[in-house]
């Protein structure tokens, strides 16, 4: 149900924005109705067939129909029982949480789209309109999420527990765990010297003067940006509100008038020209010139030379990589002891195809505790030399607890949440006014939904 309830809830932004699926597509007007009640909260026919709709259109439909809309059905009673005990409970949200959350999902969609006016061509409707109508269906979503966490918050997992699930796993049903490698790294960044940052601004100031005598800022911007994201549409970054951008580049941008150019702007990304496009509303588009500071041969090379000393003090045992993370690394992410994340699990832990090519060809040769030699990267225009070390790798296997305690540990916790969830269920549903209409109530819901 958690990942039915995760597509669906998508698919009923694209429903809600695009209206009623069956007339877009030519066939009969949907005869609305009431097909569910839930405490005071009502759900309708052209909720159902919509996102049935939306989702045969994406190809995920997996067996019958009628299967998939009682799924649907019984999702949709899901949520409007958390969402009427949330009103219950007297949960809320602030209208400044539900403005940051729509703000976030905007500029979300608008990347999607690739640009504001192609999102409002798509709906048919303003950013403005998209935003109102998206309103209710953001906060109802922070209400029914805020009243999940609050039933599972108390739900803990012992080892004990831990053990006994997964002696429960039938043999058959235990899943392969692909090989995954633990990964540290060392970044030595090389200093910029003033004589190059003098460079990179030399070069704004000539774009600005020919901007000034008649160039076109976005044919500059094509032929001399060093943003590899928006060079190509003429520097053009697309609609975005306070929040989104760097806050030096943010300052200086909110500032400028139609078809104004800034002076340059200095952020962590390099140095910048602006110039705005439109304001609409809380939203303005602006394109950009960016130049990067480049690094001398000379700092590059002692970076080298710096790392390949400290990769040797490492491979002698003269010092831990611990201790060099600590001493030596450039990174900010030095304070999880120079480990890199995995963004999709949020552990250190990868599989080989959620590593980096580049990385993952360096790492692939590497002995457990051995560290590479020096790198060279660009990431983003900036140049850095980096070590990497292979703290561990396993081979593929079946999931065992020794290996794979962690991952167990999330599948049994997941399951005793679900557990509370199910639970919580069965007393809300005794306590809660119901009412399901015939279409519904011969379908085979996983919980008990009809009162006798």
């Amino acid at each position: 149900m958690r990942i039915l309830r995760f597509v669906l809830f998508f698919v009923s932004i694209a429903v809600l924005l695009t209206g009623s699926l069956y007339a877009q597509s030519g066939q009969d007007t949907i005869i609305d109705g009431v097909v569910g009640i839930v405490g005071g909260n009502v759900i309708l026919k052209s909720d159902i067939e919509n996102q049935y709709m939306q989702i045969r259109s994406q190809g995920n439909i997996q067996g019958t129909a009628p299967k998939l809309k009682c799924q649907i059905m019984e999702n949709l009673l899901f949520q409007k029982l958390l969402l009427h005990q949330a009103q219950v409970d007297s949960i809320k949200v602030t209208d400044a949480q539900v403005e940051l959350e729509m703000d976030r999902r905007m500029r979300y969609f608008i990347s999607q789209a690739g640009s504001p006016d192609r999102l409002e061509e798509h709906f048919g409707k303003s950013l403005l309109e998209i935003k109102n109508e998206l309103h209710d269906v953001v906060q109802e979503q922070m209400l029914t999420d805020q009243e999940q966490q609050k039933i599972t918050k108390d739900a803990t997992i012992t080892p004990a527990e831990v053990k006994a699930f997964f002696r429960k796993i039938p043999k058959d049903s235990i899943p392969l765990i692909n090989s995954e490698f633990e990964i540290g790294v060392i970044v030595r960044q090389p200093s910029i010297g003033d004589a190059e940052k003098q460079e990179a601004k030399n070069k704004l100031k000539n774009f600005k003067e020919r901007f000034v005598k008649g160039d076109d800022f976005s044919t500059l911007a094509v032929l001399y940006s060093e943003d590899p994201g928006s060079s190509k549409q003429g520097g053009e970054l697309g609609m975005f509100k306070r929040g989104t951008m760097r806050p030096e580049f943010e300052a200086a941008a909110f500032r400028l008038k139609p078809g104004e150019v800034s002076d340059i702007v200095e952020t962590e990304d390099g140095y910048h020209l602006i110039q705005m496009i439109e304001r609409r509303g809380e939203y303005i588009n602006v394109r950009h010139i960016l130049i990067q500071p480049k690094v001398s041969p000379l700092n590059l090379i002692r970076s080298k030379a710096s790392l390949d000393s400290v990769a040797s003090l490492i491979m002698s045992k003269k010092i831990t990589y611990d201790v060099a993370v600590v001493k030596y690394s450039d990174d900010p992410g030095k304070n999880s002891g120079g480990m890199m994340i995995n963004p999709v699990s949020g552990n250190s832990k990868f599989e080989a195809s959620q590593i980096d090519a580049k990385i993952f060809f360096v790492i692939d040769k590497l002995k457990t505790g051995d560290v590479s030699a020096p790198v060279l990267t660009n990431d983003r225009g900036k140049q850095d030399y980096r070590i990497y070390y292979l703290k561990t790798r396993t081979n593929p296997h079946k999931a065992n607890l020794d290996e794979d305690y962690a991952r167990i540990q999330q599948l049994a916790l997941e399951k005793k949440k679900q557990d509370v969830i199910d639970a919580w269920i069965v007393q809300k549903v005794n306590s809660t006014y119901i009412a399901i209409m015939d279409e519904y109530r011969t379908c085979s819901f996983q919980r008990t939904w009809i009162k006798n």
